[in-house]
């Protein structure tokens, strides 16, 4: 039997949720593999400052990046649909601040399923399920990713985990 919760229900937990050394690991983890910043639109590049691809309006998703194509933005590379759904819907959300995306991170995570591996440390559970939202994430130790793009070896994965504090099982 599944509860409903209220947005504000929701948003009180996921805020606890970030509390939570693991989640803050992980989340640094697919920051690091999707190489964008609270700041970034796709397309954008870390260490250039005059990027057109970043943004200094966070008061709401920025849309397109690079190309016009893809709505990717922020440090987890979070689409439109995605905030919509996560942040507005779920939360009550509407803007796109690092707090704001960290939060809509975790509430992906919570809707993978896979939250409390995380919180336990069970990171290889975690990013098996994870890689099915963010694409330059692998499957899981020794697999590719599951979308034909770049993507970040497990290793490289725990090992950024594992210097952002995070502990495994």
């Amino acid at each position: 039997m599944r509860i409903k919760l209220s947005k504000e229900q929701r948003l009180a937990e996921n805020r606890e949720y970030l509390k939570n050394v693991n989640v803050r690991a992980f989340l640094q983890a697919i920051a690091d593999a999707e190489g964008g910043g609270y700041d970034f639109k796709y397309g954008a590049v870390k260490g250039k400052r005059t990027d057109p691809w970043r943004f200094t309006d966070y008061s709401t998703h920025p849309g397109p990046g690079y190309g016009g194509i893809t709505t990717a933005a922020g440090m987890y590379q979070i689409n439109k649909a995605t905030w919509q759904d996560h942040g507005e819907r779920r939360m009550g959300i509407t803007d796109f601040t690092p707090e704001t995306q960290d939060l809509i991170a975790v509430s992906m995570l919570r809707g993978l399923g896979v939250i409390d591996k995380i919180m336990g440390g069970d990171i290889e559970a975690g990013v098996s399920q994870a890689s099915r939202q963010w694409a330059a994430l692998p499957m899981g130790r020794h697999q590719a990713s599951r979308h034909n793009q770049p993507y970040v070896k497990f290793e490289r994965f725990e090992a950024t985990y594992i210097a952002a504090g995070g502990t495994t099982k």
